[in-house]
């Protein structure tokens, strides 16, 4: 099983200016959707360096694997809350960052875990709550070695915890908002691919559906637009509920034309890979028409390495 990657709180060409305009959009009805082609920049930990910028690099302008003049992002996926070796003490919402990419005419997806219980979240002692006077039936296994100080949560409503889940998650998408953001990344959402044995849960194909659609339908109910993070068995079934695609190293595992479902329905797919090369996959990914970025092979999200297929 891969590892999910560390949250913040873990440890000008022509061409360009018009791809981030069009990124940034004229006046939709609804939520705000991507285009279909736009660069992204995934950025969950802070840099001390743009401590005004709540951490975030919304400047970062580097020479894609295509070569030519640097470019810069259209999307920035960041996390909720600024990262609290920079800025605050992990409980301040990144309304900095986010207000300094709309000044750079870019677009902020909010990075939300809604499938595991951060131990760091500030809202952590609820779930705690939740799961000891339920029957200990919330909280499952550790994420992984990785990252131990995250558990895996039941998604099933046998006891109403899918119910609980999903208003602690209206709570942090409210905050998504509050803080200016355009979009969520929910991540987690695969449950049912892990097993037991991971999980410490036994969950169905058709309850993370059900689950993952209800978090769509909250994002876009709070004016938010919804990506759909990994869970690549079940992307023909959510593509209509998803309004764009995030995924980690599906060129690695050779996983990828399985999104061109999102590709084929006009949403974007944003994509980055940490061990494969930039040569290697880039190629895979403008037959495909997904955005995909390489970033650090040991898996941080600081903001560089960064470097864009196109």
């Amino acid at each position: 099983m891969r590892a999910r990657r560390r949250s913040a709180l873990d440890a000008p060409a022509a061409a360009q200016t018009a791809q981030t305009a069009g990124a940034a959009g004229a006046t939709q009805a609804g939520p705000w959707k991507p285009p279909l082609q736009s660069r992204w920049q995934y950025q969950l930990q802070g840099n001390a360096k743009y401590a005004a910028t709540g951490g975030v690099n919304v400047d970062i302008c580097v020479v894609p694997q295509s070569g030519g003049a640097c470019v810069r992002p259209a999307v920035f996926d960041i996390d909720l809350y600024a990262d609290g070796d920079v800025v605050g003490n992990n409980t301040t919402l990144n309304t900095a960052a986010v207000k300094a990419v709309h000044a750079r005419g870019a677009k902020a997806v909010c990075y939300v875990d809604a499938g595991s219980i951060e131990e760091y979240r500030p809202d952590y002692q609820q779930f705690v709550a939740w799961h000891k006077s339920h029957g200990n039936s919330l909280l499952g296994k550790p994420f992984s070695a990785e990252f131990p100080n995250e558990r895996w949560a039941n998604i099933n409503n046998d006891q109403g915890q899918r119910d609980f889940l999903l208003k602690m998650m209206e709570a942090r998408v409210d905050k998504c908002a509050q803080a200016g953001f355009d979009g969520v990344e929910f991540d987690v959402v695969n449950a049912h691919e892990e097993g037991k044995s991971v999980t410490g849960w036994t969950v169905s194909p058709a309850t993370q559906l059900t689950y993952n659609r209800a978090l769509a339908d909250l994002a876009h109910r709070k004016g938010l637009s919804a990506a759909l993070k990994n869970d690549l068995s079940q992307a023909a079934e959510l593509v209509s509920s998803f309004d764009y695609a995030v995924n980690e190293e599906c060129f690695q595992y050779d996983e990828c034309a399985k999104l061109s479902v999102f590709v084929k329905a006009g949403k974007p797919v944003f994509q980055v890979e940490y061990e494969t090369a930039p040569s290697s996959f880039c190629p895979k990914a403008a037959k495909l028409g997904i955005n995909a970025i390489k970033k650090a092979v040991d898996y941080s999200l600081k903001d560089t390495p960064y470097k864009p297929c196109k």
